[in-house]
C-alpha cells in the first residue's frame, strides 16, 4: 500500500458498537507502515479499550485533554495541536451523530474534537448509527455542512443494524476504509486531475447460451494498475470483464464482456484520457455463429468455425492520431515464446508507449498469481526488468513510469 507507507494519521473512533471495526483498521494501516494515532471519546471507551488499540497500534492512545499521554511526553492538553499538525490524514470511524453535531458547529469539548479543529489534514468521516438516526434532517443538514467545508465522507452501508433494524447506518467493512484512505491520501499526487483509464481481465466469446471462450487472466495485475493509479490521484475508468474482483474505491467501473464491448468503452474512455493501460487479454477469436440454444453433446466432433475479434489498440492507434488521445498508450505482452522480440514487435506496430512483457509460462508469475515477473520497454528501444515481485509492487513502477512520460 504505497501510499499508506510513512503517513501518519489520526484515527478518531466514537461511542458505537462499530468501533471494533475500528481496531481492524488501526491493525491493518499500521500494518501498511502507517503511523497510527488513535483519539477516542469516553463514549468509545464503553466499547473498546485503549489498551486495544494501543495493542494494535503500538503507540499512545489519546483520549482525555487533561492528564499526559500514555507515552509519557507532552501534557494531552497541548497534544493535539502536534497531533493535528503531524497528520496526514483525520480519519473518525466510526463517527456518531453526537460527534458529527458537534464538528459541524465547532465545538471543542474533548480531544478528538479539539485536534479535529486543529487539524489542516484532509479530514474524512465514516459515519455509523442507527438507519433512522443517519437519514434525520438535522444528521444530513450536518453532513452537508461538514462536506462544504472540505470534509470527505464514507457512505454508510445498508443492513442490519444493531438495533435489530435494517436501513443504511453500517459502517463498512475495513477494506473500503483503507481503500478510501488511500483515495484521499491521493488527491495531491502526482497524477492528480489526470484521468487514467485501465482495461483488466480476460474477454469472453459466447458460443451459446451457456457457454464462451475465454482465457486464463485473472484480471489481478489490471486492478492492482487501477488502484496504483488513484494512490497517485489519478480519476481512474476501470474497463473491466473480471467482476468477481472488488473494485478499488474511486475507480469508475464499467463492465464489460467480449472484445467487442470492451473495444467501445475503451474508445468512448480514453478521450480526453492522459493514459491508456491495456492489461487485459482479449481473446483473439470469436465464434462465428452464435447458438441461440445449448449445444447439445452428440458422438461427433464439435466444428467450429472462428472469425478475428476487435484489435482493441490498433482501434486506439487510429483513433489517438485523430485525436490525441490518450497521451500515453500502454500494452501488455503475454508471450509464452520469443518474449522480448514479440513484445518488441506489438511496441512498433500497435504504436505504444510502453510495453510490458511477461512470460506466462512461468509458474510462479503471470495468470492467476499475486505475482509477476516483467520487462518494460520503450519507443526507444530501453528495457526495464522487473523481478519477481508482487503486482502491487509492478503496478506502483509501471503508474511511476507513466507519470514520469507525462511530466
Amino acid at each position: 500500500m504505497s501510499n499508506l507507507r510513512g503517513k501518519r494519521i489520526l484515527l478518531g473512533v466514537c461511542g458505537s458498537i462499530a468501533a471494533y471495526k475500528a481496531v481492524d483498521l488501526a491493525s491493518k494501516l499500521t500494518q501498511a507502515d502507517a503511523e497510527v494515532d488513535v483519539i477516542m471519546t469516553v463514549a468509545a471507551q464503553r466499547f473498546v479499550s485503549a489498551l486495544t488499540f494501543q495493542a494494535a497500534t503500538g503507540r499512545s492512545v489519546y483520549s482525555d485533554l487533561w492528564t499526559s499521554g500514555a507515552s509519557g511526553g507532552l501534557p494531552s492538553h497541548i497534544a493535539h495541536i502536534g497531533l493535528a499538525e503531524a497528520a496526514g490524514l483525520f480519519i473518525i470511524a466510526p463517527a456518531t451523530a453526537n460527534t458529527l453535531a458537534k464538528l459541524a458547529q465547532g465545538m471543542a469539548d474533548d480531544m478528538l474534537t479539539v485536534s479535529a479543529l486543529a487539524a489542516a489534514c484532509p479530514l474524512l468521516l465514516a459515519p455509523a448509527m442507527d438507519g433512522n438516526m443517519y437519514e434525520h434532517p438535522a444528521t444530513q443538514a450536518n453532513l452537508q455542512t461538514l462536506q462544504s467545508r472540505g470534509a470527505q465522507l464514507i457512505p454508510p452501508e445498508s443492513g442490519r443494524l444493531a438495533s435489530g433494524l435494517s436501513g443504511r447506518g453500517r459502517l463498512p467493512e475495513t477494506a473500503t476504509l483503507l481503500g478510501h484512505c488511500r483515495r484521499v491520501l491521493g488527491l495531491t499526487g502526482e497524477l492528480a486531475g489526470k484521468k487514467v483509464v485501465v482495461t483488466a481481465g480476460g474477454t469472453r466469446e459466447a458460443l451459446d447460451p451457456v457457454r464462451y471462450l475465454s482465457n486464463r487472466s485473472s484480471g489481478k495485475q489490471g486492478y492492482a494498475i487501477a488502484q496504483a493509479a488513484i494512490d497517485a490521484g489519478a480519476r481512474v475508468v476501470l474497463i473491466s470483464s473480471a467482476q468477481h474482483l472488488p473494485t478499488p474505491v474511486g475507480a469508475q467501473l464499467v463492465p464489460v464482456e467480449s472484445a467487442e464491448t470492451m473495444c467501445r468503452a475503451a474508445l468512448e474512455h480514453v478521450l480526453g484520457a492522459a493514459a491508456l493501460v491495456m492489461v487485459a487479454a482479449v481473446v483473439d477469436y470469436r465464434p462465428r455463429q452464435v447458438a441461440q440454444r445449448k449445444i447439445k453433446k452428440t458422438d461427433s466432433a464439435l466444428r467450429l468455425e472462428l472469425a478475428r475479434t476487435d484489435d482493441i489498440l490498433l482501434a486506439v492507434k487510429a483513433q489517438r492520431a485523430a485525436s490525441s488521445y490518450p497521451n500515453i498508450v500502454v500494452g501488455f505482452a503475454a508471450e509464452s515464446d520469443n518474449l522480448l522480440e514479440n513484445a518488441r514487435g506489438k511496441l512498433r506496430g500497435k504504436g505504444l508507449d510502453l510495453v510490458v512483457a511477461n512470460d506466462i509460462s512461468a509458474p510462479d508469475a503471470g495468470f492467476a498469481v499475486d505475482s509477476n515477473r516483467v520487462t518494460v520497454l520503450d519507443a526507444h528501444g530501453g528495457s526495464q526488468r522487473i523481478e519477481l515481485s508482487s503486482k502491487a509492487s509492478i503496478a506502483a513502477s509501471l503508474i511511476q513510469r507513466i507519470s514520469s512520460l507525462l511530466g
